[in-house]
């Protein structure tokens, strides 16, 4: 059987700046991801196609990052049960807020977990989608704890040294 994986769809290859550390975090937790653009909008039957053949393929978490009208994350969520997480990607005149409204805004029955708007939202997706993943995988589950506290390690780490800094003044 082959490993589960991640699936990242862009709506535009101008998303992959932001969507970059999505990347990123998911190999850092050893997470196999693959990463197609493909629109709601313009290409409907492709990202369907690609969706089914996914999920057939062991994709266990679609993570979904659009701009503007940001329609993909509800349009994959219509197609698979599988989790969607959404990432309204920070652009246009609105800087990524139509974006945010476009993805949180699902009707009852067809959920997407949503993210921040950006950045944020792009590294908070790879995490929120490696602890679906860790619910089933013991040893990722493990991973998942140990990044969040090395996180909190380096949090401490900077407080001490501002408290330092200000001991000084």
């Amino acid at each position: 059987m082959t490993k589960p994986f991640v699936a990242i769809l862009m709506g535009s290859d101008s998303d992959l700046p932001t969507m970059q550390s999505t990347i990123e975090i998911l190999k850092s937790f050893d997470i196999r991801c693959e990463v197609k653009v493909t629109s709601a909008h313009r290409t409907p039957a492709a990202t369907h196609a690609y969706v089914t053949d996914a999920e057939a393929r062991g994709c266990k978490v679609f993570i979904c990052a659009a701009g503007l009208a940001a329609h993909l994350a509800g349009a994959v969520a219509g197609i698979t049960t599988r989790p969607i997480i959404g990432v309204p990607i920070d652009c246009g005149p609105l800087q990524g807020h139509d974006a945010l409204l476009s993805t949180v805004m699902m009707p009852a029955g067809v959920p997407v977990a949503t993210v921040a708007i950006g950045s944020a939202g792009a590294k908070n997706a790879a995490y929120l989608a490696a602890q679906m993943l860790a619910i089933a995988d013991d040893e990722l589950a493990v991973k998942v704890k140990e990044n969040r506290a090395e996180n909190a390690r380096a949090v401490i780490a900077k407080d001490a040294a501002l408290q330092v800094k200000l001991a000084s003044l």
